[in-house]
């Protein structure tokens, strides 16, 4: 075997395996209350609130 058959065979390998941890990982296990899901939710209003107000302040700077 040339070394680029080694570094392709090898390549595939990793591939194969990050696949099978994604179908592995694709459905949550977990069970979230009502609650919890209302948090998230609240959570990432949060963040995108504070992202578009990071954006703003830079354009604003910029102009």
């Amino acid at each position: 075997m040339n070394f680029i058959t080694i570094i392709r065979d090898s390549f595939m390998g990793f591939v194969s395996q990050i696949k099978e941890i994604n179908r592995k990982y694709a459905v949550p296990h977990i069970k979230m209350s009502p609650s919890v899901r209302f948090s998230l939710i609240l959570l990432r209003v949060y963040l995108v609130l504070l992202i578009g107000i990071l954006f703003y302040k830079f354009y604003t700077l910029v102009k």
